[in-house]
């Protein structure tokens, strides 16, 4: 309990503290008079002063804000803000006096702080330690039903067999082997341990869908370790936990995580008993599948993601930024996806988390090891900045939208119709932070 309220600490108070401090600084560097700089709403835990802005730590940590000149007074928000600073203003200094592309400025300055913390971690991660990729694993399976001509020495591949080679090149990693794969001539041979005569495929010449294929055939086994746990699925509510390793499933024996999701899926909405390796000792579960439709087809699911051995890969700094900013539109592009699911209601809203969601994943991603914790963190930076662009007043994207209007009118809303906007808008937040938090205690009974 105390690590998952520690990580948690850590992840709200980096996030926070980085989209403030992306306002902040744009907020000075364009002249705008900063009045206070806050992490948590309400009024201050720890507050001190240094020239006109007061710093403040406050009760409510569920946020963050800076109090701008001319942004002071916002009726319920300015409440939640503290209420109005100390320091005299100055009008000359003021948001509303600063030209809209400075303002604008100041608002995306937040949201772009965290892709850029997002960035920084995964070039981090790739720089100093590497890029992870798939181990090379035994092959657990070939599915021969859906194999072409071509493809039909696999068959003599067996569960345990290890692929080596491709041609000349040695394999370290299923990377490797696609690399290798999709570089290789059309006659392709495959080496595997133990075998004294590789495997000789004659791929269609230029096909490069066929060399998809065939790897899409070659199934690597992998132990039935497990990773992040879904709050509230049926994992989560058995007990089970990153890391944990099931070994039997009712009276079948778990080889691999292939083995544990067909016996999974076999199951839906009935009991099965989990054997579980957790460090030295045996546990057992009982778990209840809950049952997904998928094509008139009903199947078991648990809402437990996999746990693959990996392997780092050491790159130059180039090659980490490059494949940093893929992983950052990556990650910005599923959080887009997934808001636009819940939107069009594709998804259903119980999806949503709060902030107790939010301490289980983080306290999971930090059991699981560093690497987890900080993609974790990395990940929920984006979401933070996705979320936060919404057009929603009292978010970046509201108030973005809001000089959107100005630019196109060419004269501002008036201040009556944007506090009605932005007290609007607050009810929308605190409507969503409600049924959040609702869906976490509900998590939590169920």
């Amino acid at each position: 309990m105390l690590l998952t309220l520690a990580s948690l600490v850590v992840v709200l108070g980096v996030l926070i503290f980085a989209h403030e401090l992306g306002h902040f600084l744009v907020a000075k560097a364009v002249g705008i008079q900063v009045l206070r700089f806050s992490l948590g709403f309400g009024r201050p835990v720890i507050a001190w002063k240094r020239g006109e802005t007061e710093y403040w730590i406050s009760w409510i940590p569920l946020g963050g804000y800076v109090k701008m000149a001319g942004l002071e007074e916002e009726g319920m928000v300015g409440e939640l803000e503290g209420g109005k600073a100390d320091a005299a203003i100055d009008p000359a200094r003021s948001f509303d006096r600063q030209p809209i592309a400075a303002r604008m400025a100041v608002i995306l300055a937040g949201v772009s702080m965290n892709v850029l913390l997002a960035f920084v971690i995964y070039t981090g991660l790739a720089a100093v330690a590497g890029v992870s990729r798939f181990a090379m694993t035994p092959v657990d399976s070939i599915p021969a039903g859906r194999l072409p001509a071509w493809a039909q020495p696999l068959l003599t591949l067996h569960r345990g067999d290890r692929l080596t080679h491709v041609g000349d090149d040695s394999l370290r990693t299923w990377d490797d082997l696609e690399e290798r794969i999709e570089k290789a001539p059309d006659e392709l041979r495959l080496r595997v341990a133990g075998r004294p005569e590789p495997l000789v495929l004659h791929l269609p010449s230029g096909d490069t869908a066929a060399r998809h294929e065939l790897l899409r055939a070659i199934v690597p086994l992998f132990p039935a370790r497990i990773g992040p746990v879904a709050p509230g699925q049926p994992a989560h509510r058995a007990g089970l936990r990153g890391g944990d390793v099931v070994v039997r499933i009712n009276n079948d024996t778990i080889v691999s995580w292939l083995d544990m999701v067909a016996r999974i899926r076999e199951q839906p909405g009935h009991p099965v008993t989990l054997v579980v390796l957790r460090r030295d000792s045996l546990m057992r579960f009982t778990v209840v599948p809950e049952t997904v439709d998928s094509g008139g087809k009903r199947y078991g699911f648990i809402g437990a993601g996999a746990n693959p051995p990996t392997v780092r890969d050491r790159v130059g700094l180039g090659a980490a930024i490059v494949y940093s900013g893929r992983q950052t539109v990556a990650q910005i592009v599923n959080v887009v996806t997934s808001v636009k699911r819940i939107v069009a209601g594709e998804a259903s809203t119980r999806e949503l988390g709060g902030p107790i969601a939010i301490a289980q994943m983080s306290g999971q991603a930090v059991r699981l090891g560093l690497d987890w914790f900080l993609n974790f963190l990395a990940f929920f930076s984006v979401s933070l900045a996705v979320l936060n662009l919404l057009p929603i007043p009292v978010l970046d994207g509201g108030h973005a939208f809001f000089l959107i209007v100005e630019a196109v009118r060419r004269k501002p809303l008036t201040p009556k119709l944007r506090m009605r906007l932005t007290q609007l808008g607050m009810l929308v937040v605190l409507g969503i932070m409600v049924l959040a938090i609702s869906n976490d205690v509900l998590r939590l009974f169920r």
